[in-house]
């Protein structure tokens, strides 16, 4: 089975991801007996170890085997090991190609509570606002059955909303925003409007459309501004005194002009 639906992997990698499924399995028989408040309580367990010096691979297949444990109790619905494989590639920080249909959102939440359990955000991005809030109402139910909080990031929130929902363990946002307070952050003048915490760990939905096609669209944001109009009257009249090859440099095709090192200094 694995072989049809993972052709172009080498035996040798597949007998790796074999074991851990086998792995996570055990785990999730073994969870079957516990109560939704001791699954819960398994959580705080795996980010002690963690918080002790243990790796997050270490705990992987314990911590996949809770989230199939939650999907179950949730949502009524098992996991495959074509699922779980896929997850473990997410957290490899590799892309899972999934056709509709195969259960992809559900194959995030397995990678997202893991690296959550380091204590760092989890960031799951996605290419519009109605998926961002469906996935984050739909699979935010497993991450609070097992004791994390789910945030949701949308462009009509607040500076002070932005920060809280940026500061969950798992916060769901679109491409875009993510992209747009980014800048932000880096335009503010005072350090306690900034909103997005320290990057660690994020899953892209639609991988390609939003690292290909919506890349090829710049963003352009704009700020306010105190300066007069003077210092443009004063660079205008400046460039005239420049010379073409000497001061600066003309690059027709990026549209663009540089100072050489002469003009640099006759500009200063």
């Amino acid at each position: 089975m694995f072989k049809t639906l993972f052709p172009n992997f080498n035996q040798k990698r597949l007998s790796k991801y074999y074991s851990i499924v086998s792995d996570i399995n055990n785990f999730y028989n073994s969870f079957a007996n516990l109560t939704d408040s001791e699954l819960k309580c398994k959580t705080e367990d795996f980010r002690s170890m963690i918080l002790k010096g243990n790796s997050i691979d270490s705990v992987l297949p314990a911590a996949f085997a809770l989230v199939k444990q939650a999907t179950k109790r949730v949502l009524g619905l098992t996991l495959f090991d074509v699922q779980l494989i896929g997850g473990i590639i997410l957290h490899e920080g590799k892309i899972a190609e999934m056709k509709t249909g195969e259960g992809k959102t559900l194959v995030s939440a397995l990678p997202a509570f893991l690296n959550s359990l380091s204590g760092n955000s989890v960031h799951i991005i996605t290419v519009n606002e109605y998926l961002a809030q469906r996935d984050s109402a739909l699979i935010g139910q497993i991450y609070e059955l097992l004791g994390l909080k789910v945030g949701l990031v949308t462009s009509d929130m607040s500076i002070e909303e932005k920060k809280i929902n940026y500061s969950y363990d798992i916060t769901y946002i679109t491409n875009s925003e993510v992209a747009f307070d980014y800048l932000k952050d880096n335009m503010v003048m005072d350090i306690n409007n900034i909103v997005q915490k320290k990057f660690f760990y994020c899953i892209i939905d639609e991988v390609d459309s939003i690292l290909i096609d919506e890349a090829r669209t710049p963003l352009i944001i704009g700020g306010n501004t105190n300066s007069t109009p003077f210092k443009y009257l004063k660079a205008c009249e400046i460039s005239y005194s420049l010379k073409k090859n000497i001061d600066y440099l003309v690059d027709e095709k990026k549209q663009i002009i540089e100072l050489t090192e002469q003009g640099l200094l006759k500009t200063e």
